[in-house]
């Protein structure tokens, strides 16, 4: 994985960073697992907008990913790692002994040839799928789950990994990306290895027009709308808007949103640090 800088042919590739999917192998993805997917605009069942900002974009295909890691102890041989213009991690096809393909989110190092598999049978090898409680202390995973055969929730964009730190009877002790420490029960699965694309992090756009492909459209300040429309509006020449805050009013740096009494504040043991 390796970024590069494009030649200042137009005032915006000036500054541009961008991938240099070194480690794709196919531009085609498999036929069987893809289908269409449709654009709502922003716009609910009855046309109304309800969601600002949302709308063009280019047109994608939905690749149907396999969290679960379900396929007990059967192994599968990496036939290519692909794009996926849905997430920011790449995906890798994988060949099943028994003829079944499935797509997976690739972790950083997986190379096609390699041979993975999932369940009690697996070993602490990049890609391979185990359960909490046969992975060994301080190994980095990342696809984990939060309740057993639910699928992968946790540690799923490019780069991120969690970090198991300790067994504790039936729970195992994460430290998640956001350095928040939990218990996540030892029958929950995950992956080995951390996820592929690492480089996304120091990508830079370099124009607005690359915010459209992705289907973003432009997005005003609040400090640009009159005080009827937003807290931060108004004022006389330019005023720079008073303490931040969202259009709803709730503050925006430091104000902690979560549900005081939520029933999973159980398993936090430390919470993330800023």
């Amino acid at each position: 994985m390796a970024v590069r800088k494009l030649k200042p042919t137009t005032p915006s590739q000036r500054f541009r960073v961008m991938n240099s999917f070194t480690e794709i192998t196919t531009d085609k993805p498999q036929k069987s697992l893809t289908k269409g997917k449709s654009k709502s605009g922003g716009r609910n069942n009855s046309g109304k907008m309800t969601m600002r900002y949302v709308g063009g974009g280019h047109k994608r295909k939905l690749r149907a990913l396999d969290f679960k890691r379900d396929k007990y102890n059967v192994p599968a041989k990496v036939a290519s790692i692909e794009y996926d213009p849905n997430r920011t991690a790449r995906i890798a096809l994988l060949h099943y002994a028994d003829g079944d393909k499935r797509y997976i989110i690739a972790p950083a190092g997986l190379q096609v040839g390699n041979t993975v598999v999932s369940g009690k049978e697996a070993t602490p090898e990049v890609g391979n799928a185990m359960f909490l409680s046969d992975i060994p202390l301080g190994s980095v995973v990342s696809c984990v789950e939060m309740r057993p055969g639910q699928g992968a929730v946790m540690a799923r964009s490019a780069g991120s990994f969690a970090q198991l730190v300790a067994r504790d009877g039936k729970y195992a002790v994460l430290k998640m990306p956001s350095s928040e420490v939990r218990l996540v029960l030892i029958t929950c699965m995950a992956t080995i290895g951390a996820v592929s694309n690492s480089d996304h992090a120091l990508e830079v756009s370099g124009k607005a027009g690359r915010k459209r492909w992705l289907g973003r459209r432009p997005r005003t300040r609040g400090v640009a709308m009159n005080p009827v429309d937003h807290p931060m509006g108004g004022g006389e020449g330019r005023a720079s808007g008073g303490h931040p805050r969202s259009r709803t009013g709730v503050p925006a740096k430091g104000y902690k949103t979560r549900y005081k009494k939520k029933a999973s504040n159980r398993f936090i043991v430390e919470r993330r640090k800023k």
